[in-house]
C-alpha cells in the first residue's frame, strides 16, 4: 500500500501530528515493518526525546538502513525535531551513538550560562535560501514556529551544510542554530509544525501537497545559486561571525491553565479555586457547595487556542483512584483536544506509579507514555517531585535513576518534564530563624512584621507542607532531568494583585531551566511586570480567563505594547 507513511519510534506525542493531517484531509499510515518504508509515496519522521533513544531504536526494529535507502532515493521525506537531528552525522547528546549521516555536521548542547535551556517556546525562522525557496515549504516571514530542544546544529555559514542544506536559521540569545534544512525532497524542520498553531499546520500542507518537491540536482544548483551572496558576505565574517542581538526573536509565553476535575455529577468539568478551594458557597443543609463549573475543558481549550494561547495546561486535580489507566478520563480530554488545538498541552497530577483496581501497576514512565500517546506534549510531576527531590538530598545530592523525573527525561528528554511547584511563605524575623533554608525578603513584611520568609514546598494540593524549600526543590529536579518550572505561589492565588515577583525572581536566578510565572494574575499588566522585573520565559493564568474578566489577547496586545516579544494570533486554516 502506498501513500503517506508516518515513521513512529516510539517516542512522544504523535497523536497531534497525525490529527492535523487528518484536519488537511490526508490519510496516514503507521510503518508498522522496516518494509513499510520503500512502499510510502511520502514518509514523516516525528522526533520526540533523546537522540540516542531514537536512534537505538530505529537499528532495533530495523528501520535505519530502509530509511537511509529511501533518502537516498529522493523521495518526499520529512523529519520533524529528533527526526531532523538523526540525518546528522551524530549528536553530543549522546556522544558514542552514529547518527544516519545523510548531512554533514553534528548536533551540540546549547550554552545555558547565557540563557535558558531547553529552548522552549516560539521563534522565527530566517530563510537562507531565498523567501520563495521558504514560502514554497510554506514557511512564512516573521512567523513565529513552536521550538522544544536542548540540542541544536550550530549555524557555520560557510560550511558545506549551510551551502547545501539549510533552508532556515533561527536565533536564540547569542547562538544561531539550523531551524531548517532543505535538499531535493527532503525537507526537515527543527521546529514542531504540528504545535505551531496555524502557520505550522500550514508547512505540514505544503509537503503533503507536493508543493515543494523537485530534483534534488536542480535543487543543489538552485540553492548554491541563491546562497552565493549570503556565503560571500559572510564568508568575510567567519569564524568570528557572532550574530546581532536583534535577530533573536524568541517571544514569551502565555499559558492558559484548566484546572479539570469530576463534580458530584461525575462530569468532567473546568473549575477553579481561590486559595485552592474549588467548591462554590453552601447553600444546601449538608454545608457542602457544588464544584465550581467554569466550563467543559475540550470546548475551554479550543477557545483559548483560537484566542492565541501560546500554550495550555490540563491540571487533573482529582485522583480517578478507581480508574484504569487505560480509562482515565483525562486521556479523551486529551485525545479530544489534540484533534482541534495545535499548541503544546501539558498534562499535570497523576504522574506517578499508578495501581489499577485489580492490582497491576504502572510505573510513573508508562503513565506518562500513555498521556503521551494520547496528545501530550509534556507532563507535569507536582507531589512525586518533592518526594524526589528528598531522596535525592537523602542521597548526598544524586539520583538514584528511579524517580519519575528521572525515567521520563532519560525516555523522552527533559523537555517533556514539567515540575509544578506549590510553595506558601513561612514568615520569619531573622533568616536566623531558619538556618537550613533559602531565606528573601517578600514585598511586603508578614502578619506580625516579619521581614524574611522562606517559601515551604507542600505536596497534596497544598495540604501538606514539608520541610524542603523552593529553592531547594529547583536545583533538585533541574539535577534530576527537569526541562521546566511551573512555579505556582499559594499566597497569591486568587488574589488578583499579580505574580509574587520576589519568588520568581528568586527562582529565575537559581535554575538555568525555563520558568513559567502562576498565581495572582488578575490584570493585563500583570503579565507585563513580571516578564519585564523578572525575565521568566512565561506566565500562567487561569480564573481570569475562564471568567472573561481579561481577555487573553488583551495580554497579549499590553506585552506588545510595552516591547515585549509575544506571538500573535493565528489566521484561521483554510483547507
Amino acid at each position: 500500500m502506498t501513500g503517506t507513511y508516518l515513521l513512529d519510534y516510539g517516542a512522544g506525542n504523535v497523536r497531534s501530528l497525525v490529527n492535523a493531517v487528518k484536519k488537511l484531509g490526508h490519510d496516514i499510515t503507521f510503518v508498522k515493518d522496516p518494509s513499510d518504508i520503500l512502499k510510502a509515496d511520502k514518509l514523516i519522521f516525528p522526533g520526540v526525546g533523546a537522540f540516542g533513544s531514537a536512534m537505538t531504536s530505529l537499528h532495533t526494529k530495523g528501520y535505519a538502513e530502509p530509511l537511509k535507502a529511501y533518502l537516498a532515493q529522493n523521495k518526499p521525506f520529512m523529519g520533524i525535531c529528533v527526526g531532523m537531528q538523526t540525518l546528522f552525522e551524530g549528536s553530543d547528546e549522546t556522544p558514542d551513538v552514529p547518527g544516519l549521516g545523510v548531512i554533514p555536521g553534528r548536533v551540540q548542547l546549547f550554552d545555558s550560562t547565557t540563557k535558558a535551556v531547553p529552548h522552549m517556546g516560539w521563534n522565527t525562522a530566517r530563510s537562507i535560501q531565498g523567501l520563495e525557496r521558504a514560502q514554497d515549504c510554506g514557511l512564512e516571514d516573521q512567523r513565529s514556529y513552536y521550538f522544544v530542544h536542548s540540542f541544536a546544529v550550530p549555524f557555520a555559514p560557510t560550511s558545506t551544510t549551510a551551502k547545501e542544506w539549510v533552508l532556515t536559521t533561527t536565533q536564540y540569545g547569542d547562538q544561531v542554530f539550523v531551524s531548517s534544512v532543505r535538499r531535493g525532497n527532503i525537507f526537515c524542520t527543527q521546529f514542531h509544525p504540528e504545535k505551531s498553531g496555524f502557520a505550522g499546520v500550514n508547512v505540514l500542507k505544503a509537503f503533503l501537497e507536493g508543493t515543494a518537491s523537485r530534483g534534488a540536482e536542480a535543487d543543489l544548483a538552485l540553492i548554491q545559486n541563491q546562497q552565493s551572496m549570503v556565503a560571500g558576505a559572510l564568508s568575510a565574517l567567519a569564524p568570528t561571525y557572532v550574530p546581532s542581538p536583534s535577530l533573536d526573536q524568541f517571544t514569551k509565553r502565555i499559558v492558559a491553565c484548566l484546572d479539570v476535575r469530576a463534580n458530584d455529577q461525575g462530569d468532567l468539568v473546568v473549575t477553579k479555586g481561590d486559595q485552592y478551594d474549588v467548591r462554590e458557597a453552601s447553600t444546601t443543609e449538608s454545608g457542602k457547595g457544588d464544584v465550581r463549573n467554569l466550563g467543559k475543558p475540550v470546548e475551554l481549550a479550543r477557545r483559548y487556542f483560537e484566542e492565541g494561547a501560546d500554550e495550555i495546561t490540563f491540571l487533573n486535580i482529582t485522583s480517578f483512584r478507581n480508574c484504569p489507566l487505560l480509562d482515565m478520563p483525562m486521556l479523551e480530554v486529551l485525545r479530544r483536544t489534540s484533534e482541534t488545538v495545535f499548541v503544546p498541552l501539558t498534562i499535570g497530577g497523576g504522574i506517578k506509579d499508578v495501581v489499577d483496581p485489580d492490582g497491576k501497576l504502572h510505573p510513573a514512565l508508562e503513565v506518562a507514555g500513555e498521556y503521551f500517546r494520547n496528545g501530550a506534549d509534556k507532563v507535569s510531576i507536582g507531589s512525586d517531585a518533592v518526594y524526589a527531590a528528598e531522596k535525592f538530598y537523602a542521597l548526598g545530592g544524586r539520583g538514584d535513576g528511579t524517580s519519575a523525573i528521572e525515567t521520563i527525561a532519560h525516555a523522552y528528554g527533559s523537555q517533556a518534564v514539567v515540575i509544578s511547584v506549590d510553595p506558601k511563605r513561612v514568615y520569619i524575623h531573622s533568616p536566623a530563624d531558619a538556618p537550613t533554608h533559602h531565606v528573601i525578603q517578600p514585598a511586603t513584611p508578614g502578619p506580625n512584621g516579619e521581614k524574611y520568609c522562606w517559601y515551604q514546598c507542600t505536596v497534596s494540593g497544598g495540604r501538606e507542607g514539608r520541610d524542603l524549600d523552593v529553592r531547594q526543590l529547583v536545583l533538585a529536579c533541574q539535577a534530576l532531568g527537569a526541562g521546566e518550572i511551573l512555579l505556582n505561589s499559594m499566597d497569591q492565588d486568587g488574589m488578583k494583585q499579580g505574580y509574587d515577583l520576589a519568588l520568581v525572581q528568586d527562582v529565575r536566578d537559581a535554575i538555568r531551566i525555563p520558568v513559567i510565572a502562576s498565581s495572582g494574575a488578575g490584570a493585563a499588566g500583570h503579565f507585563v511586570e513580571v516578564f519585564e522585573k523578572t525575565g521568566v520565559e512565561a506566565a500562567l493564568a487561569a480564573g481570569i480567563f475562564h471568567r472573561r474578566e481579561v481577555p487573553l489577547e488583551e495580554c497579549k496586545s499590553a506585552c506588545r505594547e510595552a516591547g515585549i516579544r509575544i506571538r500573535a494570533v493565528d489566521a484561521p486554516l483554510a483547507v
